[in-house]
């Protein structure tokens, strides 16, 4: 184990058991979330359909059917 991680597990060993529980079910529950993304994105049909996906984004881009909902970028809308 690296030394952030022993920091992290000694500080969440100071939390209450509940607060300890429901930190560890987070994580869990991110690791799970991203075994299941890498095991979409390594099957060979995702790549056709993140292509076609991308060249949809590309076009709606050129067309500009698509603007920016970045909320910390100020527009005159």
């Amino acid at each position: 184990m690296n030394a952030w991680l022993n920091k992290a597990i000694a500080a969440l060993s100071k939390l209450p058991d509940a607060e300890q529980e429901a930190i560890a079910r987070e994580m869990l529950d991110r690791f799970e979330a991203d075994t299941q993304w890498d095991k979409l994105l390594s099957d060979p049909r995702s790549k056709s359909t993140l292509a076609r996906l991308a060249a949809e984004a590309r076009s709606d881009i050129k067309s500009g059917d698509v603007f920016n909902r970045d909320p910390s970028i100020k527009t005159s809308e």
